[in-house]
């Protein structure tokens, strides 16, 4: 993993391969590693920030279906971490979270998106229950930036050396 002096003197292409794995958006990734060089984090946490939130919802959908559902099988290390209080939840509090899930992409349209971080199983369905009752534009607002939290983590773990 590259510190952000390496981070800036990437090529394009790897730049942009590497801040796919923050975000699944390629215009994400793309409008990213051409903005660079970042002069610190700071810069780089700001400028994924102000980009997300510029993209269209095309481009957020997209970002969207890079992630599994909660609770669901990933080969992501960092997903794995982001979902680790999943891990030993009890079978009614997974069946909660595969049904919620599940009407959740019904109503929507799109995977429930959390920053799983440091939740619990139990924290993510009563959040999933929650988010259920929202109107779908409202929703989508909501997804938007819990996906804007989840790339500023991506964004620390791809900077650790």
């Amino acid at each position: 993993m590259p510190s952000l002096v390496d981070f800036n003197k990437m090529s394009v292409k790897d730049a942009e391969a590497e801040l796919f794995r923050c975000c699944g958006s390629r215009r994400w990734a793309e409008q990213m590693a051409i903005f660079r060089p970042f002069p610190d984090e700071k810069a780089l946490f700001t400028a994924a920030q102000r980009i997300w939130l510029k993209l269209t919802s095309e481009d957020w959908y997209e970002a969207f279906k890079q992630h599994p559902r909660i609770g669901g099988a990933t080969k992501s290390a960092w997903t794995k971490q982001e979902q680790e209080g999943v891990k030993g939840a009890p079978p009614r509090v997974l069946e909660s979270l595969k049904k919620g899930n599940e009407a959740y992409e019904k109503k929507f349209g799109f995977i429930f998106l959390v920053c799983a971080t440091g939740k619990t199983a139990k924290e993510m369905s009563v959040i999933l229950k929650e988010r259920l009752q929202n109107d779908p534009r409202t929703e989508l607002g909501v997804a938007v930036r819990e996906q804007a939290k989840i790339v500023k983590i991506r964004l620390e773990k791809m900077l650790q050396s």
